[in-house]
């Protein structure tokens, strides 16, 4: 029997903070053993992880956090606070408040390629590596350039470079995506407790380093990765999921969930579930 429902998640887990440099990252912690670092995506805050979060700590220690600029989380002002540098730092800053040096990195969207980032260029923070719906950058980087349909689907992040963009985003734009009623209210009060300049100023400094422009390879990732991918993604399309087993020296298994989107552990959360928490087990 599992001991997280959609209800009680909220009251079983544990908050804390964790220090980087004087910003602080909130978190939720529940659970035991291994640490399992949950990295949300946008517009969303840790609790886009409660299905997985209570059935992974009978066995793991799951930790999901809020990223910089959302919900509880710090919200420093200015763009170069949202680099992927201080980005990655944040994730390192967790895995110290917790006495770790590694951990299972998991994160999907945005999550996702703070995810990649910190297994390429901090390959000993990541001992396994999961990523829901976001593309390899080097692939990415690819659709983006070659591809005219994932430039369409782009679009909408050269919106948000607009000047004054964050002025016309409203959260009941943001919450667009959430069905559940329940579910809704408590997105509209994180993102009423988020700062959307913050949040858009991931966008803003994307291609940013270390995706830079050029065409320099980027480093390959050490670590075993899992993907799972939601096939009817209207933002990542998944053209960009070919090649993905040449970027990785390990083991790469790659999960396609034909009926789910963009938010795929959502849409199809007992299969999420289930194939993180097989993977993990398989791989301990």
């Amino acid at each position: 029997m599992t001991v997280e429902t959609k209800s009680n998640i909220e009251a079983l887990v544990e908050h804390g903070y964790a220090d980087n440099a004087g910003v602080k990252i909130h978190y939720v912690s529940i659970g035991s053993g291994p640490l399992v670092l949950f990295l949300h995506g946008f517009p969303d805050f840790w609790y886009t992880w409660h299905h997985q979060l209570g059935e992974l700590s009978k066995d793991f220690h799951a930790v999901a956090i809020d990223l910089r600029g959302y919900n509880l989380s710090d919200k420093p002002k200015g763009r170069e606070h949202y680099q992927m540098k201080a980005l990655i730092s944040d994730v390192y800053a967790v895995l110290r408040h917790f006495g770790s040096k590694s951990a299972t990195i998991v994160g999907h969207d945005w999550g996702g390629a703070i995810a990649w980032a910190t297994a390429m260029y901090l390959p000993r923070a990541v001992q396994r590596l999961i990523v829901l719906n976001s593309l390899h950058p080097a692939n990415m980087r690819r659709e983006l350039a070659n591809n005219p349909e994932q430039r369409k689907a782009s679009e909408y992040a050269k919106n948000f470079n607009v000047e004054g963009a964050h002025k016309m985003v409203k959260v009941d734009d943001l919450v667009k995506w959430v069905t559940d009623p329940e579910e809704k209210n408590k997105y509209i009060e994180a993102h009423n407790h988020s700062d959307i300049e913050a949040m858009l100023s991931y966008y803003q400094n994307f291609p940013q380093e270390p995706f830079s422009e050029d065409e320099s390879p980027l480093p390959k990732i050490k670590c075993p990765v899992l993907q799972i991918y939601g096939l009817q993604d209207e933002y990542l399309l998944q053209t960009g999921l070919k090649g993905t087993w040449e970027l990785i020296e390990n083991e790469f298994t790659l999960v396609t969930v034909p009926g789910a989107g963009h938010f795929v552990q959502h849409d199809a959360p007992a299969i999420v579930t289930k194939t993180i928490d097989n993977w993990l087990k398989a791989h301990s």
